[in-house]
């Protein structure tokens, strides 16, 4: 999980960001991105792709991360804005931003991206299977899962009827069905095509405040 960390420090780079997001295929909510540096040399056997990992073990991660790194921030893309721009460019624009708000506190020298590519002015290798592959990546995939996940259980608070705690946004065939029952509230994205198709039958009631 290391191999590209210590890549790029024997480089001589000093500063190496991390980036992931988490929230692309759910129906409602925001893509939530997060950018991550960790000490050099850093190491935590735990630390590994947020969807390999439980609740439980991604919220204990998640606090020793929020501890041990030099920086992490996160940057949230609205679902009315991804309907806008389309969920790819959501992603990159949510990655950029978190690497940009760490940049002003820290200078990156490098950034390590989970297979996305974000034109900077600095080295950027985007990674297939990053988050599986780069301890950096990692932990910036569960910082972005656990805060988009905090997002939904907020959501579940003020809608308890759709469930949202147990889904977490995905179209599951539970979470289909609850929408045909309720309609599509604010938060929901209406370009992707399980929304678009309860729209378009008319299902599309007003949501209580």
């Amino acid at each position: 999980m290391n191999e590209y960390e210590n890549k790029y420090y024997k480089e001589g780079y000093k500063v190496i960001a991390g980036t992931d997001e988490a929230g692309r295929g759910p129906l409602v909510g925001p893509v939530v991105a997060a950018c991550v540096v960790l000490p050099k040399g850093y190491t935590n056997p735990e630390i590994n792709d947020s969807k390999k990992l439980t609740e439980k073990k991604r919220e204990k991660l998640y606090d020793v991360i929020m501890k041990d790194a030099l920086a992490v921030e996160v940057c949230e893309i609205s679902a009315k804005e991804i309907d806008e721009i389309n969920i790819l460019e959501a992603s990159r624009k949510a990655m950029k931003t978190a690497y940009e708000k760490v940049n002003k506190r820290l200078k990156v020298d490098v950034l390590l991206t989970d297979a996305m590519k974000i034109p900077l002015d600095i080295p950027v290798e985007d990674i297939i299977k990053g988050d599986a592959k780069s301890i950096t990546i990692a932990a910036a995939s569960i910082i972005a899962k656990v805060t988009r996940d905090r997002i939904l259980l907020e959501l579940d608070k003020k809608y308890p009827e759709y469930e949202f705690a147990k889904h977490k946004g995905y179209p599951t065939k539970k979470h289909l069905e609850i929408i045909e029952k309720y309609g599509i509230l604010n938060e929901y994205r209406r370009t992707y095509k399980p929304v678009k198709n309860i729209i378009d039958k008319g299902i599309n009631k007003t949501p209580r405040e």
